[in-house]
């Protein structure tokens, strides 16, 4: 959240081990002025009281009138470690870090419903006042089986009551079968699509469109855009031929990324998004921690109101340093590579435009393939030549180029049409034998290629996490990759073109990234 003056991130933190261990977490606390450095402050939450001895889990935060800060989170009891919503307030809201914080014996003030199975619910949103005055909030729920949003109303943030109504959304598990488990919900009011300014959550001026957003067990985040009714607290979808099944939603991210919350940055009048990226190596114990936030990235509405625009913040450029353009010729031949050379890799951030050659060489899309974008990138990896594409960047490469990540384009004919393919390809992301996932990423980008003839990418890569946007943020991709060449040599980066004919890249800029301030220590 962003209070007076500062940014305050709070997160799951285990001060015993970098993993989850028993599960008794805390909820650690970093301020920040930029949104880049951090520092540490202490623990906001410990798990010290009754109804949260077994652990600190997740929730929000909530400014409320007069300014001072609250904090709605999942505790687990000392019973039968049933998941309640507890709620904590600053003890000192002119404090501009917020060091200490109190939990009213009231707590809690969410008990677990009669209706609620296999312990599922947790997780309460950022609270917003209706235009009645009163704060709702929301909670994932397994409601009988079903994955729920369950909204609870307050006059004083103290009391609360769940709506007698629907719940604000409900769907059974992907498969059919076994309790659907939501984690992580998020709901937030938009400027006009097209406007990059942000809203406060309360905003509910007439014409709002709201984004809800969903975690799944599938480690997956997705978010549908619709209307909020804050008198009967419902939320009707502006795609309802996605079903009710999140899974069919709008991803927010196609590589590895979950747990997302958003918060109202009211300095500067936007959306930021943070999310969690986790260890893919199954490493956490020998290097000391575990677990990753990505680069804070701005939201907002495209114009279609359909789906979300992300970019990073533009704080983020403020670590740029040396930077290098084009230092060859704009073309890379077919079966090409050329290298991005002049900067230190490890940290840096790539944007590129490629045009898009003659479309006659495209590839003819096999239609099972339209619904598993994620299978094709699989089947048609970065090393596979094809006829327009794969183009695009190989990062953290080794100079043999047995280690790389591949971040491409692959364009394919569809009936009368073109369909544009992003992948992010880990295959030969490393040469360690065990224990490193090596997925391929995929999504089919909403473009008119043949209209455009150009499409662009930005890549920011940090150590062991790559996030490219595509179409100017419009596609995501996150992931995370672990080459051995690291440790002992430098990392390479270059541009690449597999495809039948020449590719021609209109523009070219790379940035090598210094390294910020977090909590100590540098950027991990």
């Amino acid at each position: 959240m962003y209070h007076n003056g500062m940014y305050h991130f709070f997160y799951q933190y285990n001060p015993r081990g970098p993993t989850w261990g028993d599960g008794k977490l805390s909820w650690g606390h970093s301020v920040s002025g930029d949104l880049v450095n951090w520092a540490d402050v202490g623990n906001a939450l410990d798990p010290t009281s009754p109804f949260d001895v077994n652990g600190c889990w997740s929730g929000s935060a909530t400014v409320l009138p007069g300014g001072r800060p609250a904090i709605l989170y999942t505790g687990m009891d000392d019973a039968d470690k049933a998941q309640v919503q507890n709620v904590a307030f600053a003890k000192n809201p002119s404090d501009p870090l917020l060091r200490e914080w109190e939990k009213p014996s009231c707590n809690p003030v969410i008990p677990m419903p009669a209706d609620v199975t296999g312990n599922n619910f947790r997780d309460p949103t950022e609270a917003w006042r209706g235009r009645d005055g009163l704060w709702r909030v929301a909670v994932a729920a397994e409601v009988r089986g079903v994955g729920s949003l369950l909204v609870y109303r307050s006059a004083d943030f103290l009391h609360w009551e769940r709506n007698a109504g629907a719940p604000l959304h409900a769907a059974s598990s992907r498969d059919g079968d076994g309790p659907a488990v939501l984690e992580c919900p998020d709901l937030f009011p938009m400027a006009a699509p097209g406007a990059m300014e942000g809203l406060d959550v309360s905003a509910s001026r007439a014409g709002v469109l709201h984004v809800l957003k969903l975690s799944d067990f599938a480690k997956e985040d997705h978010y549908m855009v619709g209307r909020y009714d804050d008198e009967e607290d419902t939320f009707k979808p502006a795609e309802p031929e996605r079903g009710g099944d999140c899974a069919n939603w709008r991803r927010l991210d196609h590589g590895h990324l979950y747990a997302s919350k958003s918060f109202y940055d009211a300095r500067k009048k936007r959306r930021v998004l943070w999310a969690w990226v986790d260890e893919t190596d199954g490493g956490g114990e020998g290097r000391g921690w575990a677990g990753i936030q990505a680069f804070p990235r701005a939201m907002w509405l495209d114009t279609d109101g359909k789906r979300l625009v992300q970019w990073p913040v533009e704080e983020i450029e403020t670590l740029r340093r040396k930077r290098v353009g084009l230092q060859w010729a704009t073309e890379v031949d077919a079966g090409g590579t050329k290298e991005i050379a002049g900067i230190v890799s490890l940290q840096a951030d790539v944007q590129a435009v490629f045009e898009v050659p003659n479309l006659e060489d495209a590839e003819t899309l096999d239609p099972k393939w339209l619904q598993d974008p994620k299978g094709l990138c699989a089947e048609k990896g970065a090393s596979v030549p094809g006829g327009v594409g794969p183009f695009g960047l190989l990062v953290m490469a080794s100079g043999d180029l047995r280690e790389h990540t591949s971040i491409f384009f692959r364009v394919f004919k569809h009936l009368d049409t073109y369909k544009v393919l992003m992948c992010t390809d880990l295959t030969k992301s490393s040469t360690k034998a065990e224990g490193v996932k090596i997925p391929s990423y995929g999504a089919f980008l909403d473009v008119d290629v043949e209209k455009d003839k150009s499409l662009s990418l930005r890549t920011l890569i940090d150590h062991t996490v790559v996030e490219s946007f595509g179409d100017g943020g419009r596609t995501c991709m996150t992931a995370r990759m672990y080459p051995e060449h690291a440790a002992t040599s430098r990392s390479r980066l270059y541009a690449f073109n597999y495809g039948a004919g020449a590719v021609k890249v209109s523009k070219l800029e790379a940035w090598e990234l210094a390294t910020a301030a977090v909590n100590g220590g540098g950027v991990i």
